[in-house]
């Protein structure tokens, strides 16, 4: 079944619509943005969130340390990686103990990564949708992010076949989380998971 991961969460009601929704990770950005939150939020959150649902760290170009330090501070199960990283940076990420997303954006994945997710993008929030026919299907863990909304995740995963979907402003109402948009996309990109496996 297709996993899901809301991204962009900077409220406890946020948390509260994803526990409720039963999200699979839930994403904070560290980045500089519109949805960034600082550390002490991301531990104020996750101490919110259940136990189950794993945290991932959005970051640009951070250099290593800080990145472990988040994750050292109890924040973050995985590092999602935007910009340019080396094979060096996310082997020693590994190697701490986190999981790392590398995020390919609008450019062709590199299939040598030593990354545990593969994640194709249309950009940073841009809220338009991928080529999804362009989508290569690949063997490796495929994350899908990019203008996903409850309205056409469906569709998109039946095309594409990810490993799991990612989403922030596609559950958004006026710039913030919506529950019950959050509800309806986990609801359809897992029912089109259930009807795939049923045929």
């Amino acid at each position: 079944m297709v996993l899901v991961k809301i991204c962009g969460l900077m409220h406890s009601e946020d948390i509260l619509a994803v526990n409720t929704a039963g999200a699979d990770f839930a994403g904070f950005v560290f980045a500089p943005g519109r949805h960034q939150i600082s550390l002490e939020q991301a531990l104020s959150l996750k101490q919110l969130l259940h136990p189950k649902i794993k945290t991932v760290g959005v970051f640009v170009n951070e250099p290593v340390t800080e990145i472990l330090a988040i994750y050292q501070a109890g924040a973050i199960d995985v590092a999602q990686l935007h910009g340019k990283s080396t094979p060096a940076e996310i082997t020693q990420l590994q190697r701490a103990g986190l999981k790392v997303i590398q995020v390919f954006e609008r450019q062709a994945i590199d299939l040598t990564s030593m990354a545990d997710y593969l994640m194709v993008d249309s950009g940073k929030g841009s809220g338009q949708l991928l080529n999804l026919k362009a989508i290569p299907h690949i063997s490796r863990p495929l994350i899908l992010a990019g203008g996903l909304t409850p309205l056409n995740v469906r569709q998109a995963v039946q095309l594409v076949q990810p490993t799991m979907v990612d989403v922030s402003s596609g559950v958004e109402t006026n710039g913030h989380k919506d529950a019950d948009k959050i509800t309806q996309f986990i609801q359809q990109a897992k029912e089109e998971a259930i009807y795939e496996d049923t045929k």
